[in-house]
């Protein structure tokens, strides 16, 4: 290194200044080890920062992205705060970037390839709910640290990169509601501790490669809602003899095949319903509705009752008899629209199959004697009668057509709702097997608004691109599920099969429009894991006003206890992850959005296929006039969930919330409904009675006491009453905050049940922690 001219000759004697030249140069100079390894240091002297490659990758993927929030920003020129924690969403050890987090920040523009590519310790990265598009990085299959890879719900197009096979630790992989076309590449299946794959959502075809069927490491396989065609591989199984030789094996030693939940739902499949699925003994999840799959269901499947939490083979050419214990365990909805199909509903039983009745000799003449030959005349009557059916055919479904039309545009109290474009795969309504378990956050704030189409009104989206027109929305079909005093609850059917939920308020109960807008847009932003997200409202020209929410497939808590089918027991861990849950949700709404519920019951608590707790029905009162606020009280005291206070108050907060959330773990601990008293007490009133008795275990549930006879449960089932009891004390002041409920309810059980799981990644069946794909 050459040291600058000094601009005034110097008198120090000659060896003097060249020991300070050599001091200078050591003090300018990098260590030898950074140096040799292309880092920059902090001017403070405090060590390695980032590695010049690593800094040069991030600046070009800025570059390429759009950051209308300006959360890029910190990205500054000089990289010396880089992995000091001072960079949004970067995360470094030892100098390099090993993680990229940015969910939910509006970004746009394209990812870069390049800048990917120099990223080479890069462990996760995470960039699901923006904008971004253009092709996936075929440099990420240079990353062999990658192991979680969260790309869903943005606009990524092309195809699926075949070098992400190459990613040889990745454990995590979800691109879905994405734009992607052409096949599944065969190659992907190369990563061997691939544990989670999720394509679905997109526009993918051809056949499902039989390497991927065959991984030997999935535990989760979500390829629904694409154009896939072809038949199921056997490989599924391991059982695909036509297969490559070169196929992953599964475990010999134990037998059994891992994969937990497989969503083939919504593509072209054609073909049969492979027996070798049986094999897939710790299936959780099956969906193969909505395809054009036929023959018969191997009776087979039956044996997978005992482990299977949803199945569904709706909607496709299939026929025969229908496996009994799979039939009675899910019913008519798994297997409805398969024609020749029987045996599922007592309304489709198998027809016995009669003896065949002998043939009359008259009858035996006819068949074997040849044609019946018609006269002129004949012919001429049969062609005659054939013109005049077409003819009155067509004049009666001009007439029907019509009269749909004219209903269509003058009704104003249809019951059709929630639907969206077949056409398009970015979901604003997430179904069951996308939805759960993903955890949600508040995002930009932005709606997009779109025009009411051709019945006019408008429409606000509040999750990225538009999903679904207004036109389309009105066009569905839906089925009541429920009213209350805000209105009446669809579960409106779109055109591919999925589901959302539809609440359609009441026009006289309802603020104006003006104020409306302004609370629903408040109401859109709010996103938890354990409340039910607003995904879109429709304002009508007529005044009506839809609110479109996910559709929860287990229904409702109170359903779920008190509805349920006979031996189906609902064990202690799952009624701890629903009170875990309800409260942690409800804690949000109190500390954080400063909204109290005030109708807090079982039946606004719902629940997703992995029983994971969504409020429902939070803030709807700033929709709502003062009269009708005052209703939904008084229902609330009929039901057995009002705080005793609230009969002279006449309005709600926090503390009357927490009183409905104690009722609620009462109700989870005893299996007994609020709305029904016991000796004119009611619920709270009967549980006090029994425990200053000292019989207290005359309070829990029968099936909560078998539970108990083993490990901790006992102990944990006395320290919920006692935190019950406490929440529905009569003297409000006495009452613990609802996040100190949430608190004392993860000491009493410790873990992180009640859908409070990864906030980043996708959701789906249980998959251990190590597949997440975290770092130490």
């Amino acid at each position: 290194m050459l040291l600058p001219r000094p601009r005034r000759p110097t008198r120090l004697p000659f060896l003097l200044r060249c020991c300070a030249a050599v001091l200078l140069l050591l003090l300018l100079a990098p260590p030898p080890a950074a140096a040799a390894q292309g880092h920059r240091h902090h001017p403070s002297g405090d060590g390695v920062v980032i590695s010049e490659a690593d800094y040069e990758g991030l600046q070009a993927i800025r570059h390429d992205l759009s950051d209308p929030y300006g959360f890029l920003r910190s990205w500054n020129g000089s990289g010396l705060t880089a992995c000091s924690g001072e960079w949004l969403g970067v995360k470094c050890v030892l100098g390099s970037v090993v993680a990229i987090t940015l969910p939910w920040r509006g970004l746009s523009g394209t990812l870069s390839q390049r800048g990917l590519g120099q990223l080479t310790r890069l462990r996760r990265l995470s960039l699901h709910d923006n904008a971004i598009s253009g092709p996936v990085p075929a440099s990420l299959g240079f990353l062999p640290e990658l192991r979680g890879l969260y790309l869903f719900n943005n606009r990524f197009s092309g195809g699926v990169p075949a070098s992400i096979g190459g990613c040889v630790s990745l454990q995590a992989f979800d691109a879905s509601s994405n734009r992607l076309t052409g096949p599944i590449p065969p190659a992907v299946a190369n990563s061997t501790k691939l544990i989670r794959l999720n394509l679905s959502r997109n526009a993918l075809s051809s056949e499902i490669p039989a390497e991927v069927a065959a991984s030997a490491s999935l535990l989760y396989l979500d390829l629904s809602y694409n154009n896939l065609s072809g038949p199921i591989p056997d490989a599924f199984a391991g059982a695909d003899t036509k297969s490559p030789s070169n196929l992953p094996k599964r475990d010999s030693i134990t037998g059994s095949y891992q994969l937990v939940f497989l969503s083939l739902a919504h593509n072209a499949l054609d073909g049969p319903v492979p027996e070798s699925l049986a094999k897939l003994t710790n299936l959780q999840h099956l969906d193969l509705s909505a395809n054009h799959l036929a023959g018969e269901i191997p009776a087979t499947l039956d044996n997978l009752t005992a482990t299977l939490h949803s199945f569904n083979v709706s909607y496709n050419n299939l026929s025969g008899a229908a496996p009994p214990s799979l039939a009675n365990k899910f019913g008519e909805p798994a297997f409805t629209g398969n024609i020749l199909l029987c045996g599922y509903s007592a309304s489709t039983p198998c027809p016995a199959s009669p003896s065949p009745a002998p043939s009359s000799p008259a009858q035996q003449d006819e068949h074997h004697g040849g044609r019946h030959k018609f006269s002129t005349r004949e012919l001429i009557l049969i062609i005659a009668g054939i013109v005049v059916g077409v003819l009155i055919l067509l004049l009666l479904c001009c007439l029907l057509l019509c009269f749909l039309t004219r209903k269509r545009s003058s009704s104003s109290t249809s019951t059709t709702a929630g639907a969206r474009s077949g056409g398009k795969q970015a979901a604003a309504a997430k179904d069951a097997a996308a939805a759960a378990g993903r955890g949600e956050k508040p995002g930009s704030g932005a709606a997009e608004v779109e025009s009411g189409g051709d019945v006019g009104g408008k429409l606000v989206h509040f999750d990225g691109p538009l999903a679904f027109t207004a036109d389309d929305l009105l066009c569905a079909t839906a089925e009541i599920m429920g009213k209350s005093t805000y209105g009446t609850v669809y579960k409106a059917t779109l055109e591919d099969g999925s589901l959302v939920a539809v609440k359609r308020l009441r026009e006289k109960i309802t603020k104006g429009h003006k104020d409306f807008e302004a609370e629903a847009a408040v109401l859109g932003r709010i996103r938890h894991p354990n409340l039910l997200a607003l995904r879109a409202y429709y304002l009508g020209p007529k005044g009506e006003k839809l609110l479109v929410f996910d559709y929860m497939p287990k229904g409702s808590l109170s359903s779920f206890l008190h509805a349920r089918a006979p031996n189906t027991p609902v064990d202690w861990a799952t009624r701890m992850t629903i009170a875990k849950g309800t409260a942690r949700g409800l804690a949000y709404l109190h500390d954080d959005m400063s909204i109290v519920h005030g109708n807090l019951t079982a039946s606004n608590v719902l629940l997703d296929e992995q029983c994971n707790p969504k409020i429902s029905d939070f803030g709807l009162s700033r929709l709502m006039t003062t009269a009708a606020n005052s209703n939904v009280l008084a229902a609330a005291g009929a039901l057995g969930y009002r705080a005793p206070e609230l009969s002279k108050l006449k309005k709600a907060n926090a503390k009357t919330d927490v009183y409905s959330l104690g009722v609620i773990i009462l109700e989870l601990l005893t299996g007994k409904s609020p709305a029904e008293s016991t000796n004119g007490m009611d619920l709270p009133q009967w549980v006090a009675s029994i425990v200053k008795e000292e019989w207290t275990s005359e309070v829990f549930d029968l099936e909560l006491m078998r539970d108990a006879a083993a490990g901790p449960v006992g102990d944990e089932l006395m320290d919920t009453l006692k935190l019950a009891l406490h929440c529905v004390d009569p003297a409000p002041s006495v009452r613990p905050e609802a996040r100190e409920v949430m608190k004392q309810l993860e000491q009493i059980r410790p873990g992180s049940e009640g859908g409070a799981g990864p906030s980043e990644e996708g959701g789906g069946a249980h998959v251990p922690a190590a597949s997440a794909g975290d770092d130490e």
